[in-house]
This record gives C-alpha cells, sequence and structure tokens, in this order.
C-alpha cells in the first residue's frame, strides 16, 4: 500500500506492568538495540524520551538507519519480559517486567493525506533524567493527529521548527502503519487510538530470565540462548535470523 523506505527504522519502546523495574527494563532494551546498531555499523538516534523515576524510561522513540534495517528488526515488535533479581528491592526479591516494542518503517509523507487542521502542536522544554529541563527554551514538539489521538513527540533537534519537521515526518510514518493494520485506504476510516496495553503476561514474545537460571526465549521460533548478557549487549543476529524464517 506504501512504499517504505528500508534502510530507516522508527523504534519505540514502552515500559509495562512492573513500575520502577520496568522502567529500567525498556531503558536496557534501548541499549540493547543501540549496540546491535553499532555493530552492524547503523546510525542510532534517540528522537525523544520520557524519564522514570530511577533514570529508566517511560517511553523513548529512535531513528534507526542502515541497509535493511526495517526489514531486519521488523520481527522484534512486541512484548519482552525479564525475570530478574530486582536492583530496587531492598530485601533482594524476583521482579518480573515487562515492555513494549514498535517498530515502524518510515514512509513518503506525500502517501498519506493529512487536514492540517486535525493536528494539535504542543511545545514543551526538553527533559533528562530525574525529570530536569536540558534547555531553557521550549524547543521539544509534541504533534497530535486529533481524530485518531495518535502522537508523536520530538526533543533531539536543536530548533522548534526543526523538531516539528521531525514529528510531522515520523507521524506520518505511525498514521500509515495503522492504516495497513486496520486495512483501511483513508485515514478518515481510522478510529482512535489508546494507549499502548496488553504489556504483561500472556503477551510477551520473547523472555530474558537472569535468575533464577540464565536464558533469553523467543516464544515465537523456540531459539534460545543461555547468555542473556551477550543478547543485552546487542547479540541479536540468532533470533533475527530465526524471526526472518518465521515470518
Amino acid at each position: 500500500m506504501f512504499n517504505y523506505d528500508k534502510k530507516r527504522a522508527l523504534l519505540y519502546v514502552y515500559s509495562g506492568a512492573g513500575g520502577v523495574d520496568a522502567q529500567d527494563w525498556a531503558s536496557m532494551l534501548l541499549r540493547m538495540y543501540q549496540r546491535f546498531a553499532q555493530r552492524k555499523g547503523w546510525g542510532f538516534t534517540i528522537v525523544h524520551q520520557s524519564f522514570g523515576e530511577q533514570k529508566g524510561i517511560k517511553n523513548a522513540s529512535c531513528e534507526i538507519t542502515g541497509d535493511g534495517a526495517y526489514d531486519i528488526l521488523k520481527g522484534e515488535g512486541g512484548v519482552h519480559r525479564l525475570v530478574r533479581i530486582s536492583p530496587f528491592s531492598a530485601k533482594s526479591l524476583r521482579h518480573t517486567s515487562f515492555a513494549l516494542v514498535e517498530i515502524l518503517p518510515e514512509i513518503i509523507p506525500q502517501e498519506v493525506k493529512i487536514n492540517q487542521s486535525d493536528l494539535r502542536f504542543d511545545t514543551f522544554r526538553s527533559s533528562g533524567p530525574g525529570g530536569q529541563n536540558v534547555n531553557k527554551l521550549e524547543t521539544a514538539v509534541r504533534v497530535t493527529h486529533i481524530p485518531t489521538g495518535i502522537a508523536v513527540a520530538i526533543q533531539s533537534e536543536r530548533s522548534q521548527a526543526q523538531n516539528k519537521e521531525k514529528a510531522v515526518q515520523i507521524l506520518y510514518s505511525r498514521l500509515a502503519k495503522k492504516m495497513e493494520e486496520a486495512k483501511v485506504k483513508e485515514l478518515s476510516e481510522l478510529k482512535s487510538e489508546t494507549a499502548p496495553g496488553g504489556i504483561e503476561w500472556g503477551s510477551q514474545i520473547r523472555s530474558y530470565v537472569l535468575h533464577p537460571y540464565q536464558m533469553v526465549k523467543d516464544h515465537r521460533t523456540g531459539i534460545k540462548s543461555p547468555q542473556p548478557d551477550k543478547v543485552l549487549e546487542g547479540d541479536l543476529e540468532k533470533f533475527l535470523a530465526a524471526e526472518s524464517g518465521h515470518q
């Protein structure tokens, strides 16, 4: 339906059930994909982060640029589960955390017809870990497609105009993907969207167990690794190869 740029992928990570541990888990996943991109020699740019209480993240969005980036990573979308001894537990209790990964391709903006009056723009100051503002000016931009509620926030560029342009560009990709998933041809046919849900038990695509044993298992392909430390450092090749054959 749409022409995708196969060299560019949009990565979203959302913390799910698990509180502070889930926010830390989301930041670990973000780092894992950043390490994988480095191994591939790809570009990796964090365009927005919403930070949690303990330097973890509530959500983050990134741009990944490299040969075949979208085709290689598209199978990573889904819920990822972590089991470990919580570093935030005074009693060193075992804790299960969830995070959602979403992978989208970038598209040619002209392929989606958006009524500009359907867009709402909000500006705010970029924030860092702990909630402190890292910019005195309101250069960060959030654009919301009012009919569907789909929103994109960008804070990576230096100027408000650049962030606005980038936010609109990524919004086109999100809307195009939603149109394909809903099997509709017109944007007006899309229904209102709610926040990402189902980030919990029963819906995970991969589990990362650090305690009481060490194992990473993909629940779709059955591929396992007894070295989660290496996987979390970006060693994803065998999982991605199996996903490619499974799709």
